[in-house]
């Protein structure tokens, strides 16, 4: 689906961002991209659509060259940008428009996700706000059935029942031919979605697990006193104790909120790197 070898990039003038950084994402997954203000996940992600060059290294997506920008790979992809441009058009206007461009387009989804984000169809786009922009253009990327959906910070701008119609439409939307990458700091928006995780931090990729192995390497509990540091790999002060994060050595698998595995990963990167490359 995609791999990236030995990418390198950096924006002129400055330092580079990736330094021979490799990646495979496969088919059939809502892979979750975290880091950091400045991490590097948005020109990754350009990086994937064909958008921006890497200096070294090769990037392969479904079969072809991004930065070629073949009108085969891009009937295949869609990207919505946390920032983006909607042109002075009606949703129907703006479909007979755009629609053609993929060849398995369903008007009639797209006719249903619409009407689960209860939008506007007689107003022109630019009139709407920006979370209702923002619905309608998910809503157009899940009508494509392209195999590749980029959404990045997909959640900023939706108000609570539009986050919670999104994540169920993703859910029904997804097969095995098709792959969601999804860049977010607002990981609670997305945590019963995303799987695998990917971390990245200053331009490295320090994080890349199942939730399945999530839950068999890591343990979480609550506990009064002050964990001991030489055990625990990570903990946090909250209301009436502390949460800490373990080594799973033989509990049964737990659910790790994606907040704090996140922490835990940025905090304690080697340990945690040491551990998930031990055999399960």
């Amino acid at each position: 689906m995609i791999e990236l070898t030995n990418l390198s990039f950096a924006y002129k003038n400055k330092a580079p961002l990736f330094d021979r950084l490799s990646l495979k994402i496969t088919e059939g997954n809502i892979y979750g991209l975290l880091g950091k203000n400045g991490a590097g996940k948005t020109t990754l992600l350009k990086i994937i659509c064909g958008l921006l060059f890497p200096q070294q290294g090769t990037c392969n997506v479904l079969g072809f060259a991004p930065q070629k920008r073949s009108a085969d790979m891009l009937k295949e992809i869609y990207f919505i940008p946390e920032e983006f441009y909607t042109p002075a058009l009606k949703i129907n206007e703006y479909v007979l428009l755009y629609a053609p461009f993929y060849p398995n387009f369903d008007p009639q989804a797209l006719e249903n996700y619409i009407a689960t984000f209860d939008l506007p169809t007689n107003e022109q786009l630019t009139s709407l706000s920006y979370g209702q922009k923002k619905k309608f253009l998910i809503a157009f990327g899940l009508a494509t059935n392209i195999r590749l959906l980029i959404l990045d910070e997909p959640t900023n701008g939706l108000d609570i029942p539009s986050k919670s119609q999104f994540r169920k439409l993703l859910a029904a939307a997804m097969d095995e031919n098709r792959t969601i990458i999804i860049s977010t700091h607002q990981v609670r928006d997305i945590g019963n979605l995303i799987d695998p995780i990917i971390i990245l931090d200053n331009g490295k990729i320090i994080f890349n697990q199942t939730t399945e192995s999530i839950s068999r390497k890591l343990s979480v509990k609550l506990q009064k006193t002050e964990p001991d540091e030489t055990d625990a790999l990570y903990s946090e002060k909250t209301l009436g104790g502390y949460v800490v994060i373990n080594e799973n050595r033989g509990e049964t698998d737990s659910n790790l909120d994606i907040e704090l595995l996140f922490n835990a990963v940025i905090n304690n990167q080697q340990h945690m790197s040491e551990l998930f490359a031990r055999e399960a």
